[in-house]
């Protein structure tokens, strides 16, 4: 082995540390080509009262699910609590998200979701508000009913609640506010690319993304929103042990 070979050898060696933390890097969840999944998912996607088969999700590589509990004041998702034991069964990592309704009492509404969910709260992804109308509101009213729903939910729960929404919604019926920003988000954005397009509201990072509204996967018998995991949560996996709390 000549001199010259062996000190290519420790350039290697003194180099292998670095390649490995980029490796690793390149691999973080978001990163292209180890993209964690999970659809989303309410009534529509129990057509005829079917069930999700949510152990054939998980088989095909979807790690975690978010479920509509709540609506406005008066509407429990009816497949919410089995689709809450499946997930939890099948060891994916769920949450819960509640549709607003800006023209009744953000407190009273944080209330009933926090009530009706607190089982996949408790043990799962952080509670989710999926604000997407204004309920006639304008930007400065609609703009206190979220900070007053979202200090409520996070009151009762004690854990800082996802935001998830549109960007021309953001951007229009919440004047583009940059007060949330401090949030995680889970933004919709069916663009056709590799990732969404600029985000509104002073965000920098998304936490979710919903890409399709129109995916396919085996488990469940009808079209399912499908979103990838960005970061900012940790470990998603923690949120999915079926032996956890």
């Amino acid at each position: 082995m000549t001199s010259t070979r062996r000190g290519r050898i420790r350039n290697v060696i003194r180099l292998a540390p670095l390649l490995l933390a980029g490796a690793l890097a390149f691999a973080a969840p978001g990163a292209a080509g180890a993209q964690i999944n999970g659809p989303d998912a309410a009534s529509w996607q129990h057509p005829g009262g079917a069930s999700i088969d949510w152990f054939a999700v998980r088989a095909s590589g979807h790690e975690f699910a978010i479920v509509k509990a709540t609506e406005s004041l008066n509407y429990v998702n009816p497949y919410f609590v089995q689709d809450g034991i499946g997930m939890r069964a099948a060891g994916i990592a769920r949450g819960a998200y509640h549709y607003a309704d800006p023209t009744q009492s953000p407190e009273a509404q944080a209330a009933f979701f926090a009530s009706t969910a607190a089982p996949v709260i408790a043990g799962g992804l952080p509670p989710v508000l999926d604000i997407e109308h204004s309920g006639g509101l304008p930007p400065a009213a609609l703009i206190d009913w979220t900070r007053r729903y979202l200090n409520s939910v996070q009151a009762l729960t004690g854990r800082q609640p996802i935001i998830y929404t549109y960007p021309n919604f953001w951007r229009t019926a919440m004047a583009n506010t940059t007060e949330f920003s401090n949030y995680p988000l889970w933004i919709a954005d069916y663009n056709g690319g590799a990732a969404p397009g600029p985000l509104p509201g002073g965000w920098r990072h998304w936490t979710f993304w919903q890409y399709t509204d129109s995916g396919r996967i085996p488990g469940v018998n009808a079209a399912i929103d499908l979103n990838y995991y960005g970061g900012g949560l940790g470990d998603i996996h923690v949120f999915g042990n079926p032996f956890g709390s």
